[in-house]
């Protein structure tokens, strides 16, 4: 006899995962403590990978047999943080009002983990002929932290899987390509002098304005390249998000620090605008900033790297789930927010992004999903159980 109460519909589920504050920068132990009881109690067979410091994991489970062909359901369980937010209700309770669900994950992106978990409720996975997958990730949020050491882990523990659906917030229609994301930090370092005398010194600050102006006219360049396609916007961007240094305005700044991306087209080389970007750093930043300070120098790390999704050429998982209940028709097929698609793609599964909810409602104060969503998100997985059972 279970020691817990566990929910029922849709609904329930999601109360209970939204009741999980599992904001990025803290742990998300509790939710997957407890969703791992309730599939070992199914007869899953749940494997999990950690963070280095092992505040957070992600939880893979297989129901069914070990065979290759089956389908992983692929949501994240982190959260984005609701400081300084003007809320309505409790960010960490699901509230109802006239249909929509109010709760901080709500869409993005626990409804696709609450309906695939009601559904196990009603399974029995011993009628399954190809195995179900659910496999829940952490720090998605940041950079997709966790996704590629769970795909890996799970690959090399279980028969590969045919099919992921990942369910971020598509209104049920398929997504079967987004843009990849690239971060980095770019740290220059200069040497600090009083700012009458700047023959003694090297000003960080400047040299760093003159990368940000670098990556300006290497997104321009993208931008007047681009052609017509579904991605909006159809070329690559390029952003500069934070950036600090200095001490004071008569003080040569020692340092100057900055984070910047791109999102890059499934097609594009992916380090080629980095690469470009290094090479005006050594040829024309580095020798002047080193003129009076031989020490001063310019490293950029890589804080993220988010493969993108690309079309399968034979749409093996489009033409499969197009078929099925719940999922819609239309869609924009190409969007510019990445997923963890592009990570169980790249392990050779043909993977779409279809889930419940609107991404406009991602990351918003008084984030809600429609309670139709949950109806046609439920449909779909159903029939994707259906299906495994043949």
């Amino acid at each position: 006899m279970s020691s817990h109460s566990w929910p029922q519909s849709p609904q329930d589920w999601l109360a209970r995962l939204v009741a999980f504050p599992t904001v990025s920068r803290d742990s998300n132990l509790e939710l997957i403590d407890w969703v791992e009881a309730f599939l070992v109690e199914r007869g899953a067979q749940c494997r999990r990978t950690w963070s280095e410091d092992r505040r957070k994991a992600n939880l893979y489970a297989r129901l069914g047999p070990d065979v290759a062909g089956g389908v992983v359901l692929s949501g994240h369980t982190d959260v984005v943080p609701v400081d300084g937010q003007d809320w309505h209700t409790n960010p960490f309770e699901l509230v109802e009002k006239d249909g929509r669900l109010f709760g901080r994950g709500s869409a993005d992106m626990k409804a696709f983990s609450a309906v695939a978990l009601a559904c196990l409720e009603k399974l029995d996975p011993a009628s399954l002929a190809r195995p179900l997958d659910l496999a829940l990730s952490y720090d998605e949020e940041v950079g997709c932290l966790g996704v590629d050491r769970m795909v890996d882990d799970a690959l090399a523990h279980f028969q590969p899987p045919a099919f992921a659906i990942i369910g971020e917030p598509t209104l049920m229609t398929i997504v079967r390509a987004h843009k990849s994301i690239n971060v980095f930090e770019t740290v220059v370092t200069g040497q600090a002098a009083h700012s009458s005398q700047p023959h003694r010194g090297a000003g960080a600050i400047l040299a760093a304005a003159r990368i940000i102006e670098r990556l300006r006219q290497l997104g321009m360049a993208r931008r007047e390249q681009a052609g017509q396609g579904g991605f909006e916007p159809p070329w690559t961007t390029v952003q500069v998000g934070t950036i600090t240094g200095g001490t004071a305005v008569n003080i040569l700044p020692a340092e100057c620090r900055f984070l910047w991306e791109y999102r890059a087209l499934p097609d594009e080389d992916v380090d080629a605008l980095l690469d470009a970007l290094q090479e005006f750093i050594d040829e024309q930043v580095l020798p002047e900033l080193r003129e009076f300070a031989p020490s001063a120098g310019v490293e950029t790390r890589t804080v993220a790297r988010v493969p993108p999704l690309k079309p399968d050429p034979q749409a093996r998982c489009e033409r499969w789930l197009q078929a099925l209940p719940g999922v819609q028709p239309g869609g924009p097929g190409e969007v510019s927010f990445a997923t963890e698609a592009g990570s169980f793609q790249r392990a050779g599964i043909s993977s779409v992004v279809c889930g419940p909810g609107s991404i406009d409602q991602a990351h918003q104060p008084n984030e809600y999903i429609d309670r139709r969503e949950l109806d046609r998100c439920e449909q779909m997985i159903t029939a994707v159980l259906a299906d495994l059972q043949r």
